[in-house]
């Protein structure tokens, strides 16, 4: 049997994803996409697991498309199997619990798609982002411009897709794409813990800011602030709020129950 190109397993209450087709530097496939997807809803559906963190390998995150794949595909190809559609959006359209990219080494064209559609980016030090599928006479098609423009602003996305070229990780965590910067030893541990620190948090409460958070990209000012305000007066239906309110007035860590 062949290597499976997706590995999973559970560390304590984070469930962790990693690439795997290291010859070819992770890059992404439909069969890659689909894999992916299966792993991402058995943790979604997994009440044991609060985060979820999918990485690489030290040398590439993912280095982009599977480009020998695509290269002879026609116009109606790509377009009658909705190529980058169905299971390359699962982790945007069907999971609620929050998703950290594990960022080392290359994430190039749908490499820097997968980690964007992620919740937040975490980096090791020797990461390179960036959308070359402008030197293939192509464009990004899984979000590369809509999410980078979002995450960077308009001339650092413009300056990325026009150009192809990478940037470091210090430019990408200046520009507002990586939230943190981590050193490559221990990088993949040390991300899970910080998923771990979220996950023994309650999750529907987790899930309520990540969806608020995300509605802030989608609506107005004031759109946001009513959906925020409705959500926030939400959780006083939850026991977690007042179990966490009590444990602040006591002094102790609060016990939540997901409930």
């Amino acid at each position: 049997m062949s290597e499976p190109l997706v590995l999973s397993r559970i560390e304590g209450n984070v469930g962790l994803i990693t690439l795997n087709r290291p010859k070819v530097l992770n890059a992404l496939s439909n069969d890659v996409a689909t894999e992916l997807s299966q792993a991402l809803l058995a943790f979604e559906q997994n009440d044991a697991i609060g985060a979820m963190v999918i990485t690489g390998s030290e040398k590439a995150f993912a280095a982009g498309a599977d480009i020998s794949a695509m290269q002879a595909w026609s116009y109606m190809d790509v377009y009658k199997s909705d190529y980058i559609g169905g299971d390359w959006e699962t982790l945007k359209n069907r999971i609620r619990k929050p998703v950290i990219a594990a960022v080392s080494g290359y994430a190039l064209g749908g490499g820097c798609e997968l980690a964007m559609m992620c919740d937040l980016i975490i980096a090791a030090d020797n990461a390179r982002f960036g959308q070359p599928e402008i030197k293939l006479g192509t464009i990004p098609g899984l979000g590369g411009t809509q999410r980078l423009t979002r995450a960077v602003g308009k001339s650092k996305a413009m300056d990325l897709v026009l150009t192809g070229r990478m940037m470091d990780v210090d430019e990408a965590e200046r520009a507002g794409l990586v939230a943190r910067i981590l050193p490559l030893e221990n990088f993949v541990e040390e991300v899970v813990k910080i998923a771990q620190g979220i996950a023994v948090l309650s999750t529907p409460v987790v899930m309520m800011a990540k969806q608020c958070v995300d509605v802030a990209l989608e609506t107005t000012l004031e759109q946001g602030m009513q959906f925020e305000r409705r959500v926030f007066h939400a959780t006083f239906a939850l026991q977690d709020q007042k179990e966490g309110m009590a444990a602040f007035l006591e002094k102790r860590t609060p016990d939540f129950k997901n409930m």
